[in-house]
């Protein structure tokens, strides 16, 4: 009888061996040690106690800064322009020269204006600043004169013919004599008080003329910074034209916009710091000038107008600013030093040391900036011990070893 043997595949009849050693293998190995935890890590850092007091509240508004003043300053007369003797960026007094117009023609008419004024005084007996009086007047003098001696002839004639010791034809003629230099006499008065009204008339168009011979050097109308210059050399302007602007940047004016529910807080007089993005770190210091006696409707908003020393003229006009205005009254505040402030990604937070030495991450909203301290509004209670070094270097859980 033939035996048939059935063939298994290899790795079916060594696996039970290769099972077996390998349970040995384990037996005889010592048992592995479990991976010790890695042992908390210590950080130096000083520490500082949270604290609460009174603090004086801000109110941050922003706003644009603009010039105190600012001109479009024009000509009065027209003509050629012989001279700018400023540019872009002139300092000029009030009165300071900006354009000259020829005046040539306009010291013509001055001349003529006051030829025709000397002329009426010297009639009227007045040059030389003399007050005028009618009786004074030379023409006015003689009339005068010769109506009092015709009416003294006349009472004489009078006398006599009432005696019958003159005719009645030269007492007639006496009598007329009398009543002509009368009338002359006030002819020569109201003659005298016409030319008065023309030398009147004559010193208003010589003050006219020197108005315009004055108006040929277009002058600044207060101490200022030339913004821009609009005419040029043999340019002809005529009234009206523009020929220069100039602002008056000492000091400067700053428009705020406020929130209607700060009315109450906002005054005039009231202290207002500002900075702007052209000189960090730099605060300005100034005053409410202006509070509007109503919140727009639209907005729920105020504007306020604040103004701010600039005599150096670093603060230039158009710069956008952030305002911080000081409410009156002071309220409690819990604060850290400002090195213990941690912002990531703009969430602020503080490590406070517990009991036991270790940091515990808080999450805060922070508040008022006061000095080198700030205002902590949520996240820790005064009394907290909160590190203030190597902050960037904690994180929760981590041993803390310093000095408070």
């Amino acid at each position: 009888m033939t035996m048939v043997r059935s063939r298994r595949p290899l790795w079916l009849v060594l696996a039970p061996v290769l099972l077996t050693m390998a349970c040995r293998g384990n037996a005889a190995r010592p048992e592995a040690a479990a991976a010790p935890a890695p042992a908390t890590r210590t950080v130096d850092a000083t520490t500082a106690v949270a604290v609460e007091r009174p603090i004086s509240r801000f109110v941050a508004v922003s706003g644009t800064l603009a010039a105190q003043e600012q001109a479009d300053v024009a000509a009065e007369i027209a003509g050629r322009v012989i001279a700018t003797p400023v540019e872009r960026g002139t300092r000029v007094g009030a009165g300071g020269a900006l354009v000259q117009i020829a005046d040539t023609e306009v010291q013509a008419q001055v001349d003529e204006a006051a030829a025709n004024a000397a002329q009426i005084e010297a009639r009227l007996g007045v040059a030389g600043g003399a007050t005028f009086d009618v009786e004074r007047v030379p023409e006015v003098a003689n009339a005068r004169a010769s109506s009092e001696l015709a009416q003294a002839e006349f009472a004489r004639a009078r006398m006599l013919v009432e005696k019958k010791l003159l005719a009645q034809a030269d007492f007639d003629r006496s009598r007329a004599q009398a009543e002509a230099s009368g009338r002359q006499y006030e002819i020569a008065r109201n003659g005298s008080e016409q030319q008065y009204q023309s030398l009147l008339a004559a010193r208003a168009r010589l003050a006219l003329a020197r108005k315009a011979l004055a108006d040929t050097i277009v002058r600044a109308p207060f101490d200022g910074v030339v913004d821009q210059r609009l005419v040029s050399i043999g340019d002809y302007v005529t009234r009206g034209t523009k020929v220069a602007s100039v602002m008056r940047i000492s000091p400067m004016r700053v428009e705020l916009t406020v929130p209607g529910q700060y009315i109450s807080a906002i005054a005039a007089g009231r202290s207002v710091s500002l900075e702007v993005d052209a000189y960090p770190g730099r605060t300005f210091t100034g005053r409410i000038r202006f509070v509007s006696p109503a919140v727009k409707a639209d907005s729920r908003a105020f504007i306020i107008e604040a103004i701010v020393p600039n005599d150096s003229g670093e603060l230039k006009p158009g710069l956008f600013a952030t305002a911080r205005i000081e409410q009156a009254s002071q309220t409690p505040a819990v604060l850290v030093p400002y090195v213990a402030v941690r912002t990531d990604a703009g969430t602020a937070r503080v490590f406070v040391v517990t009991s036991a030495g270790a940091a515990e991450e808080r999450i805060v909203t922070t508040g008022e900036r006061v000095g080198d301290l700030v205002e902590i509004t949520s996240g820790i209670k005064a009394g907290d011990a909160v590190a203030t070094s190597n902050v960037l270097q904690l994180a929760d859980g981590m041993r803390i070893a310093g000095k408070r």
